[in-house]
């Protein structure tokens, strides 16, 4: 079976995590400072915490913000559960937004609807690594949480995506671009949140006992809780891995933009099948997921199944979910795209044979 996601793992993360093992780091330790500093470094970050998944780093950002309680955060449906589930495990409501039926992305216009005296803030996610136009939702003069998670080689008007919100985060989970296992991260334009972040990083305490012991604390065991929180330590076997795959990723990205345009022009000019947007010039895409439109979708997918292709949707609208109590909203752009998008294969692992067996089993089922 092809697969629909994928990550290329080999000789030079299995050196990392042997040397990590080797040397007795299982835990948060030199690999991680040393992987946060050269990701910051990267995208001109001011600041960057490893965590432990990407969606632990959602929770966060809904937290740092200290929004009153109950306060409604934006968000839009067409995205995965994480975003939605951060909001209510950090006390606040989700209100589900639409998207642009082309771009899949939130768009001021979409977000607008939804505002209230109790919005505090707003969630954008870049579908696919395709940048949302940021500035008309900023300009709304909301906190704004930046959901990179499939944008870490995104970049919007000269700004890498994720540092041009109030927090922004990212997902490094075994099929994003940059893919440790498990593991996200956050930064933030704002010190003061991205300190606090920091603590809360590690259960709310301000300094670790070893970090203690190294500035002259007598009793350097006793710490100080300045927050209550959960872990969300990430590890040096996560961070090698890491670090393995940054040192790789202009080749991964590059990979995947071959892919990317040779779908492009494999469907130009067909009216039965509607191919993703490309980035606007000046931005740039990052190319996580190649999501086309078309009839027949169900049918499709199956077709491909049996052809040895898996393809998926994501994401199926959140507000389709009773869980989030807004079965009775009408978003239709998700609606219309729970209906006939789906993701075919695009990953730095997907063989140029497979590509173009893909391309040919999607036209024969049409043609």
């Amino acid at each position: 079976m092809i697969n629909v996601f994928g990550s290329k793992v080999g000789a030079e993360e299995i050196a990392q995590i042997t040397e990590s093992i080797n040397n007795q780091w299982m835990g948060i330790g030199p690999k991680v400072k040393e992987f946060e500093e050269k990701f910051r470094d990267r995208l001109s970050l001011k600041n960057f915490a490893l965590l432990d998944s990407g969606s632990n780093a959602l929770y966060l950002a809904c937290t740092v913000l200290n929004l009153p309680k109950g306060s409604e955060i934006i968000v839009p449906t067409f995205t995965w559960v994480s975003c939605a589930q951060a909001v209510l495990l950090a006390g606040h409501k989700p209100v589900l937004c639409d998207v642009d039926i082309n771009t899949m992305n939130i768009t001021v216009e979409t977000v607008t609807p939804h505002i209230t005296e109790k919005t505090g803030a707003i969630m954008v996610v870049h579908y696919a690594g395709l940048p949302v136009d940021l500035d008309p939702i900023i300009a709304l003069g909301y906190p704004v949480i930046e959901d990179a998670a499939h944008a870490v080689d995104s970049w919007y008007r000269g700004k890498a995506c994720g540092t041009i919100g109030t927090v922004g985060i990212y997902s490094f989970d075994a099929v994003k671009n940059l893919a440790v296992g498990e593991g996200g991260g956050i930064t933030s334009q704002n010190q003061e949140i991205f300190d606090h972040a920091k603590i809360l990083r590690y259960c709310g305490i301000g300094k670790s006992g070893f970090e203690a012991s190294k500035h002259g604390k007598k009793r350097w065991w006793e710490y100080n809780i300045i927050s209550q929180f959960i872990k969300m330590n990430p590890s040096d076997i996560s961070a090698g891995i890491g670090l393995a795959q940054l040192s790789k990723l202009d080749d991964m990205q590059n990979y995947r933009k071959q892919i990317w345009d040779i779908y492009q022009a494999a469907f130009k000019g067909y009216d039965w099948i509607k191919t993703p947007e490309e980035a606007l010039p000046g931005d740039k895409h990052s190319y996580f997921t190649y999501a086309i439109r078309v009839p027949k979708r169900d049918e499709l997918a199956h077709y491909l199944f049996d052809n040895e292709i898996y393809s998926t949707l994501r994401y199926h609208p959140l507000h389709l979910n009773k869980l989030y109590e807004q079965l009775d909203t009408k978003l239709p752009n998700a609606e219309q795209l729970n209906e006939d998008a789906l993701s075919i294969p695009l990953h730095p692992n997907l063989k140029m044979s497979e590509v173009e067996y893909i391309i040919e089993k999607i036209k024969s089922f049409y043609l």
